[in-house]
């Protein structure tokens, strides 16, 4: 997310080869599950019964809808392939809250600091805000809402 924003901000090309080396690493790594909302940790010992991270997942799709946007046409497809299934799982009733539930947030499922045991399974303002972002990122940039 960050070096996208960076590259965005600045033009500098080392910051777009950083991104998409990032968004590479995630998008491939053998234990980035199939429905695309991250593991807590990509090493934690108990996959796949570790906890997921809708936080995670809410900052990836926004951050691979705005790199797409930067890319070329390959890469744009393959990161917007992701952020849409991340933005429909996050959408769906695992992960969505109902109105009126979970303290009104959005969203279930984040984790802040799982070694730390703080904010473990819980609604997250952060990841609520990037869902949204990302939500509106999907209708600006893809959709040309």
């Amino acid at each position: 997310y960050g070096y996208t924003m960076m590259y965005r901000e600045t033009g500098l090309e080392r910051y777009l080869n950083q991104a998409k080396a990032i968004a590479d690493f995630l998008i491939h790594h053998p234990n980035f599950p199939e429905d695309k909302i991250p593991y807590w940790d990509f090493d934690a010992p108990d996959i796949p019964n570790a906890k997921r991270d809708a936080s995670a997942a809410a900052i990836m799709a926004s951050a691979l809808i705005e790199l797409g946007g930067f890319v070329d046409k390959k890469l744009r497809n393959e990161y917007l392939s992701v952020a849409e299934q991340q933005l429909i799982t996050l959408s769906s009733p695992a992960y969505r809250a109902e109105i009126g539930t979970n303290a009104n947030f959005l969203l279930k499922h984040s984790v802040g600091n799982m070694p730390s045991k703080s904010e473990v399974d819980v609604p997250l303002t952060y990841a609520d805000y990037y869902y949204l972002e990302a939500l509106v990122r999907y209708k600006k940039f893809v959709l040309g809402q």
